[in-house]
């Protein structure tokens, strides 16, 4: 018979002699969720990233935020447990075709969703977040037409919240767009006194009927403050771990998407587990690298993001 490993020891004590901080999104698994060190979404991971004094940053979520970790510690080594883990909004933005669009537009103020590639961050004046893309499109000078990318829905949704006119790139998620209107209405039937919370990458027809909009922050905050007791919650479902930590007296029901699942769940956050982060920290790889020249030029939006969000 094998060993059994108890991988939460191995890499809690891994942690101490690396020096390591862990950064878990909230769409992780619980078991990795409840071993990181800070757990949050893109801003706040971001933040927590440029903040840290850690030697290595181990990043558990997607390919672009581990690519956002480095661009902000370009000296600090960062692992992600699979790099595999990559995102369906970032890959249906590629590069070169961005490049094309944006000429198509001189003179526009170019800002970009984090879930993007690093060589679509360089290629913008802002970064922004669900949390902070109404407070970041609302500082861009009023003369200025804006590019926004690559998120059509959140897109539309900073369109109707700041008044402003925008040129979208027809992008979504592949979590959020598949949602179905016609459940979540069959769920409001069923349970008369739920709110529905909703993250804005939603598609519209599903968000008219959320009773709150916002990131995964702003649904986490709202659930635990808000006075009602029941919720239905259409993101992906990892958040639920930390809302039933938080709030545990209260009832959470996860939005299904329009197939057989009974709730929605990204499938590049989920190849993330215990044991394949505490392989990457025992094997220090797989190691984000990034062209020093790319660092370099996505940097200095990602910086502005910070900068506008203080």
């Amino acid at each position: 018979m094998g060993v059994t490993v108890d991988y939460e020891a191995e890499i809690r004590a891994l942690k101490r002699s690396m020096n390591a901080v862990i950064l878990a999104h909230y769409y992780q698994e619980s078991e990795v969720q409840d071993v990181a060190d800070f757990v949050g979404d893109s801003l706040a991971l971001a933040q927590a990233a440029e903040k840290t004094d850690a030697d290595v940053i181990v990043f558990c979520g997607v390919h672009f935020m581990a690519e956002t970790a480095k661009i902000l510690n370009p000296t600090r080594q960062v692992l992600l447990p699979d790099l595999k883990a990559g995102c369906s909004l970032s890959d249906r933005c590629p590069p070169a075709a961005f490049k094309a669009f944006k000429e198509k537009h001189p003179g526009a103020f170019v800002v970009s969703y984090v879930n993007s590639s690093a060589a679509v961050k360089a290629m913008s004046d802002v970064i922004c977040t669900s949390s902070n893309a109404v407070r970041i499109v609302n500082q861009i000078p009023k003369d200025r037409p804006i590019l926004f990318a690559p998120d059509q829905h959140l897109g539309r949704h900073v369109m109707k919240q700041t008044g402003r006119d925008m040129v979208l790139w027809p992008g979504s998620c592949i979590v959020h767009e598949i949602f179905s209107e016609k459940k979540l209405v069959g769920l409001k039937v069923e349970h008369p006194d739920a709110e529905v919370v909703a993250h804005p990458e939603c598609e519209q027809q599903v968000l008219r009927h959320a009773d709150f909009i916002g990131s995964t922050k702003a649904i986490l905050d709202y659930v635990v403050k808000s006075p009602k007791s029941k919720f239905i919650v259409v993101t992906e479902a990892g958040i639920l771990h930390q809302m039933k930590k938080s709030a545990p007296h209260k009832t959470y029901i996860p939005a299904p998407p329009d197939n057989g699942c009974a709730c929605n769940e990204c499938p590049y956050m989920r190849l993330n587990t215990l044991e394949k982060l505490y392989r990457c920290m025992r094997d220090r790889t797989p190691e984000l690298v990034l062209p020093a020249d790319l660092q370099g030029a996505a940097l200095a939006p990602l910086k502005r993001m910070l900068e506008w969000s203080a």
